[in-house]
């Protein structure tokens, strides 16, 4: 089996945008393929990694600069890395560019009114309300990309799609393995699948 080159998958976007749902149905495809992958998402490292961190642009700052270190370490170690951070200023995302591996900026573009409405935790409400300091998107600002390798428009694309499109470009960059589809002849009925395990339970593969 060919060794694909490990890259840094870096989804940024306002918060509510779709980053964190899209790199998991992408990563979710990329070891369906064989690859090593692995995520870092904002959530989940601000409860390890960076839990000693606030949301002031020093701590936001010192977050990403966490994050790059490790996705540098990853990407560069042959391993298929999907990051989603907000991310909001661009010397922060360039930086991230210079020291990562196959460095690929992925855009979630998405209205800020859309992403207030998929607020399920009401983040927004309470930025608008004072009541959260620094929240990107209201009191704090995001700065967009100039020129990222892929722009995933959430507001008018179903997950499907944009993981699509990701996965479409990846492919393109011969990153990673074209997926395999098999032809309708190709396609095992119930009963031929049930007769296949039983083969290979009794090799002792199963």
């Amino acid at each position: 089996m060919k060794k694909y080159d490990g890259f840094c998958l870096w989804f940024t976007g306002l918060p509510c945008c779709g980053k964190s749902t899209i790199a998991d149905a992408v990563a979710e495809e990329l070891s369906q393929r064989g690859l090593n992958v692995e995520r870092l998402d904002g959530d989940i490292v601000r409860q390890s990694l960076t839990k000693d961190l606030g949301f002031s642009k020093e701590d936001r700052d010192k977050n990403i600069e966490r994050v790059t270190f490790v996705a540098k370490l990853l990407s560069r170690n042959n391993v298929a890395t999907l990051v989603s951070f907000v991310s909001p200023y661009i010397q922060k995302r360039q930086e991230a560019r210079e020291q990562c591996h196959n460095f690929i900026e992925t855009f979630v573009k998405c209205p800020v009114e859309v992403c207030e409405q998929r607020d399920v935790k009401g983040m927004y409400k309470k930025a608008k309300a004072g009541e959260i300091k620094d929240f990107t998107g209201v009191n704090d600002p995001y700065e967009d990309p100039p020129n990222p390798e892929l722009v995933l428009e959430t507001d008018t694309e179903t997950v499907k799609e944009s993981a699509h499109k990701v996965l479409t470009y990846l492919e393109g960059r011969d990153l990673i393995p074209q997926k395999v589809e098999m032809s309708e002849d190709e396609v095992y009925t119930p009963e031929e699948e049930e007769i296949v395990k039983k083969r290979l339970a009794d090799l002792g593969y199963l």
